[in-house]
C-alpha cells in the first residue's frame, strides 16, 4: 500500500504562513506545552564534522488539536563560504491518528519565522505596554524576523542595530530604515526592547547597559557552554523560559549562573506558556524582565500542521507517493 504526502518547499510555505497567525498559533502552542498537553523530550543534539556541526532532533505530540511530527535541523557555521544558510532544517509531518506521512516541507524559514513569533509573544506579555525603542544585536536572518514580528506588537518610534560587522549592520539599517550603533552599549542604553540574536558564545551584553524597565530576548547561546548575557544581568532580572527543563540543561546563561550560585533553578519565574495561561509575569515598570528562547518542537509541529492545513486548502505543493 503506498502513502502519498505533500512535498513543501520554502516558497511553498512562506505563500501560505503570515506572522500575524503564526505569533497566534504560537501562543497556543506555548500555552498547550505548559499545561501538560505536549509530549515533548529534551532535543537530541549530536556534534557533526567536529566541532564544526551540530545536528539536532526535535520529535513532538501536541494534543488538541492533535499534530505529530518532528524536526531535524543542522547548524553549519562553514556554510556561508559556500552559500548555503548556517542553519537548515526540515519538518516531517505525521497523521496524528496512524503515523503516516503527511508532508516533507522546509523547515529553515518555520525556524526563521516561528522564533521571532515566539519572541512576539514574549514582548506582548513581559515589555511595558508604553515600549517605543527596541535594539536589535545582531544582523542575520532572525534579526531580520525579529524586527517584523516585533513592529506587530508594539510601535516602536526608535530602532537601532548593532553587530561586529560593519558592512553587515549598514545593510540592515539601509534594508530597514533603522540606525546603527558603533558599539553595543550605544544601542541598548534606553532601549525598551533588546534582542539578542546573536552567534556569540560569550555575553554581548552587559548588566550596567540595560536599563530598569527593559525587556531582554535571548535567541542565541543555546547550549550550555555558551552565554549571550552576563550573569549580573540574569542574577538581576526576572526570568522567564519556554521550557524548565530545556533552559536547566540546554542554556549556559542558566546553567552557569546555577554553577556559579548566582542563583538556583527557581530563579526562573514561569515558563511563557504558564504567562500566556495567566499566570504573573512583569510586576513593575521597573523590573527587567528576560525570555529566554531555546526554541521547542511543539513550536515547529504545530507551524508545520497550519502550514499543512493550508497548503491542503489552497493546494500548494506538490503531492507524492512513499
Amino acid at each position: 500500500m503506498s502513502i502519498r504526502f505533500k512535498l513543501l518547499t520554502e516558497a511553498d510555505v512562506r505563500s501560505v504562513l503570515t506572522m500575524d497567525d503564526l505569533i497566534d498559533t504560537m501562543a497556543s502552542a506555548l500555552k498547550r506545552f505548559s499545561t501538560g498537553r505536549v509530549e515533548q523530550p529534551v532535543r537530541l543534539m549530536l556534534r557533526a564534522k567536529g566541532d564544526e556541526g551540530l545536528f539536532a532532533t526535535m520529535p513532538a505530540f501536541a494534543r488538541e488539536p492533535n499534530a505529530l511530527g518532528a524536526k531535524l535541523v543542522t547548524v553549519f557555521g562553514g556554510n556561508h563560504a559556500r552559500g548555503l544558510p548556517s542553519h537548515l532544517a526540515s519538518i516531517v509531518l505525521l497523521d496524528p491518528d496512524t503515523g503516516a506521512l503527511l508532508a516533507l516541507m522546509d523547515g529553515r524559514y518555520i525556524t526563521e519565522a516561528r522564533t521571532a513569533a515566539v519572541s512576539a509573544v514574549s514582548s506582548r506579555l513581559l515589555a511595558r505596554k508604553t515600549a517605543g525603542s527596541l535594539a536589535i544585536i545582531g544582523t542575520g536572518v532572525q534579526a531580520h524576523s525579529h524586527l517584523d514580528a516585533l513592529s506587530r506588537v508594539h510601535t516602536f518610534r526608535s530602532v537601532t542595530v548593532w553587530s561586529p560587522t560593519k558592512a553587515h549592520r549598514d545593510a540592515f539599517a539601509a534594508a530597514h530604515q533603522v540606525k546603527t550603533a558603533d558599539h553595543p552599549g550605544e544601542a541598548v542604553v534606553g532601549a525598551d526592547v533588546i534582542v539578542l540574536v546573536t552567534s556569540s558564545p560569550t555575553p554581548v551584553v552587559e548588566n550596567g547597559w540595560v536599563k530598569p524597565g527593559a525587556h531582554v530576548i535571548s535567541v542565541g547561546a543555546c547550549l550550555p557552554t555558551q552565554r549571550e548575557m552576563d550573569a549580573d544581568l540574569v542574577a538581576r532580572a526576572q526570568l522567564f523560559v519556554d521550557s524548565r527543563t530545556a533552559a536547566l540543561v540546554e542554556s549556559g546563561d542558566v546553567v552557569q549562573g546555577i554553577s556559579e550560585g548566582r542563583f538556583g533553578p527557581d530563579h526562573i519565574v514561569a515558563e511563557l506558556g504558564e504567562v500566556v495561561n495567566g499566570a504573573g509575569g512583569r510586576r513593575s515598570d521597573t523590573e527587567v524582565t528576560i525570555f529566554k528562547s531555546l526554541g521547542m518542537a511543539v513550536e515547529d509541529v504545530t507551524a508545520a500542521d497550519l502550514v499543512y492545513r493550508r497548503a491542503v486548502d489552497r493546494n500548494v505543493g506538490r503531492e507524492l507517493e512513499l
